[in-house]
Formats: structure tokens, C-alpha cells, sequence
């Protein structure tokens, strides 16, 4: 039987894993967002070089202006729709570019993007601005007056005002570089935008105004943080070369004996193509010191390839009873962008399990669960397998050596 998967289900999937990764090391302490000076196994050189500045600060509407767009940025309190009265724009325009209903509650510091430049006059709120005529005082004067002369004392027509455009500043163009702005596809995360262009996903949290799970949507416009150009770069130090002092010469090699054969040498017959067979899974009734026992019972589908499917998966029947591979504490319950539950097993301070494509959880995050217990089952259809990895902290690893 041979199961093919298309890359961008395998791509949402290692996503969202390390989706729920970087979650934990937010939650835990030991795996920081960059993991500098954490665990000394971690090499964290690129996440230092990876340094970004900050985001400006808007102007008094909420507006920060680059060359070729403008963003606003959400006040407390503020619904899409205030934030566009505030603009001046359409918020049937701004909220279908921006993939939101116009009633959407936002969070403060939440970056919307404008189709198009904010006007120079806005339509004014009725609250006076500083110098202005104060309307209510100079229509109270005229209404006294017209009372003391009018023929017909005690009748005053007046007539209703319209509001008119109050002019306001010229919003500042930011100088320096300008962001790039990326929309986001079906199925990313905030993670896996900030691995796409290598910068924190905590500076991409904190430039778009996303909450303390990082949750992005489908369509939502991301700003990605400029580089801190002023951040030191690691310099790897030349090596060595030897040097010849003046007269001194250097040493000649002892040319090859004519009287002794050269050593015959050896060639490696070149290595066949390796071919992948299907691995039954052994039977969990036999003896075994395995550091882990198989979640289900099966045959190995596709096996572990780091940056590719960072761990196998094992088909089995529908409905199979999905089983912890080692005792330990759940870490985390989640689903990917399709909604396919995710299960984080932890077993000491840095090895986790992971078990994807399953449902009916019989476990909650917190739980303590033994090895062979029953996490859950395996998923419908016509491909029914269970995704298993093994974290080592951040990294992927092989499985297949602890389930041996």
C-alpha cells in the first residue's frame, strides 16, 4: 500500500506542532522565544543576530504612514468601526480588506491595514478642536438678539447646520525602511511567519498587536519587523595559518619509497538507493526495554525525515485506540489550522511526544497519564494515522531508537 501526503498538509502540520512548541517554552520558562541564555544545549547565535527595533508610534488618529501604505493602530475599546471614523474611511472597505466584521472588538495596539491612504479632512465628531469658534456660545448671542428685535418676540427660526471637514495634520512618513506587509494564507501561524522571514516571533507579536496566544487569521495583514541594523554580528575568527620565519625554511616530506609498493587501495562499492518498506509495529504484549512503547498498532507509513515530517506515522484502522508512549504529564491539547486535534505529552524537563490526527481525547492538559494509557483514537477516513514525534526541546528526533 503506498499513502501519499501532500507537502502543504505536512508543512500545517510541523507548523502547527511547533506552533504549540514555542506556546510551552512561552509558558515554561526553560524554551524562551529565542533561547538566549537558557539551556546550554540550545545555539541561539542566529536569534541574536535576528534582533529588531521597534514599532513607531502612531500619530494622534491612530495612523502610522509609510511611503506606500498606512496602517492604523486600535485604542482601547476601539471597534473596526470606530477605528475607521477615526480614518475617515469606508468600514465596509477597511473590514473586508482586513478580513473582519465591522462590530469586531479589537485589542489595543492591534494593527489594521488601509486599502488605500487615510484622507487629509475628516468629517468632524462634534467636539471642538483647539482655536475653533465655539459654535453653541456665538448661536446663544444670536438668539438673544434676534428675540430683542424680532416683530414677533418669543419666535425664532433657526436653522440646522451641517457638519463640515475638519482639516488635520499631514500624517509623517516614517523614514528609514519600510516593512514588508504580509497577508496571511490559509493555514500559517504567527510562527511560521516569523521563521519565513526570520525574525522573533515575540517582535512580530508585539508589532501587530496579537494576543498572548499569537493567534493570527486567514487574510489578516501582518507588519514584519525591521531589522536592528545596530545588533552586533558574530564574527567567525580566520584560522590559523602557519608562518615561515626568514631562513629558517620548512621541512621537506620523505619522498615514497621505489623499492616498496605504494598501499593498495580501497573502493566502496557506491551504496544502493535505500528503500523504505512498511515496518509492522511490533506487539505491545512482548517483552520489551524500549525507552517508549507505539502509540497505535500498525504498519509505518512514512518515516521520520528531519525538516520534511519531523516524526513517522503509523496507519492503522479507524477508531484505534491511540496510547501514550511513556508515562508523563499533558503539556498541551490544540489543532492545527484545520482544526486536527494535537497532543503534547511532556516526560521530563526537555522530551516530549506529540500525537497528531486523533479525536474523542479521553485526557485534559494537566493530567497525569501512564505509559499504554488511552489518550485517544485515531481519526476517520480513508488515510486513518497517527502522526508521533519526539521533541528534544525544540528539535525533532528520530523516534524509531526509543520505540527499539
Amino acid at each position: 500500500m503506498t499513502v501519499s501526503f501532500p507537502l502543504s498538509r505536512l508543512t500545517r502540520r510541523s507548523a502547527a506542532v511547533v506552533s504549540v512548541l514555542g506556546l510551552l517554552a512561552a509558558c515554561d520558562g526553560p524554551l524562551d522565544y529565542d533561547l538566549r541564555g537558557q539551556v546550554g544545549a540550545f545555539n541561539t547565535t542566529n536569534a541574536a543576530q535576528n534582533a529588531t527595533t521597534g514599532r513607531p508610534d502612531a500619530d494622534d488618529r491612530g495612523l502610522i504612514t509609510y511611503p506606500t501604505y498606512q496602517v492604523a493602530v486600535a485604542r482601547r475599546g476601539d471597534t473596526v468601526a470606530d477605528i475607521a471614523t477615526r480614518v475617515g474611511l469606508p468600514v465596509d472597505e477597511i473590514a473586508r480588506f482586513n478580513g473582519v466584521q465591522a462590530s469586531d472588538k479589537m485589542r489595543p495596539g492591534e494593527v489594521l491595514a488601509l486599502p488605500r491612504r487615510a484622507p487629509d479632512q475628516v468629517i468632524s465628531s462634534g467636539t471642538a478642536n483647539p482655536g475653533s469658534v465655539d459654535i453653541e456660545s456665538l448661536a446663544g448671542s444670536a438668539i438673544d438678539g434676534a428675540a430683542a428685535t424680532s416683530p414677533n418676540p418669543g419666535s425664532v427660526t433657526t436653522t440646522q447646520l451641517q457638519p463640515t471637514p475638519a482639516k488635520v495634520a499631514k500624517p509623517q512618513v516614517q523614514d528609514g525602511p519600510e516593512p514588508v506587509r504580509h497577508k496571511v494564507a490559509r493555514g500559517e501561524t504567527a510562527y511560521t511567519v516569523s521563521r519565513l522571514y526570520q525574525v522573533p516571533v515575540k517582535a512580530l507579536a508585539e508589532w501587530n498587536g496579537l494576543g498572548s496566544d499569537f493567534a493570527i487569521r486567514e487574510g489578516q495583514y501582518l507588519l514584519i519587523p525591521i531589522k536592528d541594523q545596530s545588533a552586533p554580528a558574530t564574527v567567525t575568527p580566520a584560522a590559523a595559518t602557519a608562518v615561515t620565519v626568514p631562513g629558517q625554511g620548512t621541512d621537506t616530506p620523505t619522498p615514497p619509497s621505489s623499492t616498496k609498493p605504494l598501499p593498495q587501495e580501497t573502493v566502496a562499492p557506491a551504496a544502493a538507493a535505500q528503500v523504505v518498506p512498511q515496518v509492522d509495529v511490533p506487539d505491545p504484549t512482548r517483552s520489551s526495554q524500549a525507552a517508549m512503547s507505539y502509540p497505535v498498532q500498525g504498519k509505518i507509513i512514512r518515516t521520520y525525515s528531519q525538516g520534511k515530517n519531523d516524526g513517522i506515522d503509523i496507519a492503522a484502522a479507524a477508531g484505534t485506540p491511540v496510547k501514550a508512549a511513556r508515562s508523563g504529564t499533558v503539556a498541551a491539547i490544540t489543532a492545527d489550522s484545520n482544526k486536527v486535534p494535537i497532543i503534547v505529552i511532556r516526560h521530563d524537563a526537555k522530551l516530549l511526544t506529540v500525537y497528531a490526527n486523533v479525536e474523542n481525547i479521553e485526557v485534559n492538559k494537566g493530567d497525569k497519564v501512564k505509559r499504554g494509557q488511552t489518550i485517544a483514537t485515531l481519526r476517520g477516513g480513508d488515510n486513518a494515522y497517527v502522526h508521533f514525534e519526539v521533541r528534544d526541546g525544540f528539535d525533532s528526533v528520530d523516534p524509531l531508537p526509543y520505540l527499539k
